[in-house]
């Protein structure tokens, strides 16, 4: 099979990549059809959709895979089974991802704007459908050891963050994305609660610096953003 187009998307790396699409709304990509893809014709009719399915690849997962998986939704020490998981370590590193058609740009090629992606830039896209809710959207469908969507994290930004986003024109939309990432916990599923270590994640074009506190009045913790450094 060949790549039908590539991703360009706010994540140039895997870490802070939300774990499902559509829980980062903020999230801009776009799919760059290649040639002889890139063919207005082939999208005829696509734009009356508010939704696709993409069919892609892991390219940044490594070609082995295991029977036994860690979901990050079981804490990444209890294991089950690669097809009852979303693992990346899969025999065919196959990923499906529903995300948001927000245009159909065909001025030069075809480039795709998508909403609520969970793809890193580079992702090679093997296939585009259309999504159909009247047979795809099942609300009564049992959802394993996933049944709700993770509890969300309060996220707060240091002056020195606050003034970075303050100066770039694009400060709202960057801080509704790093507060969304950041509040899903993007840290390895294993580690749970407070620590003194300071993580970074990279979105767009910034280094994103963030430690993991507690609140004096609340139990669970809290995502401080210290600092966000531009990587220009």
């Amino acid at each position: 099979m060949q790549p039908i187009g590539y991703i360009e998307s706010d994540f140039p790396d895997k870490f802070g990549i939300p774990r499902q699409p559509g829980l980062a709304s903020a999230a801009h990509a776009e799919l760059i059809l290649a040639s002889p893809y890139d063919e207005p014709l082939a999208v005829r009719g696509l734009e009356a959709f508010s939704h696709l399915w993409l069919t892609f690849v892991f390219h940044h997962s490594p070609e082995r895979w295991t029977p036994l998986v860690r979901p990050p939704r079981l804490g990444g020490n209890t294991k089950v089974g690669v097809f009852a998981s979303r693992s990346t370590h899969r025999p065919n590193r196959l990923g499906l991802s529903l995300v948001e058609l927000l245009e159909v740009d065909t001025r030069q090629g075809v480039r795709l704007v998508l909403g609520g992606c969970d793809l890193v830039s580079g992702t090679p896209v093997l296939d585009i459908k259309p999504y159909l809710p009247w047979v795809e959207a099942r609300p009564e469908a049992r959802a394993g050891y996933a049944p709700e969507a993770p509890p969300q994290l309060a996220v707060r930004f240091a002056p020195a963050a606050e003034a970075t986003l303050n100066e770039r024109d694009d400060g709202d939309s960057l801080r509704a994305l790093i507060t969304q990432v950041l509040a899903q916990d993007p840290r390895p599923a294993y580690r749970q609660g407070v620590e003194e270590r300071i993580y970074g994640v990279r979105l767009r074009d910034v280094d994103v610096r963030f430690q993991v506190e507690n609140p004096a009045l609340a139990g669970r913790p809290r995502m401080h953003v210290t600092q966000i450094v531009s990587e220009n």
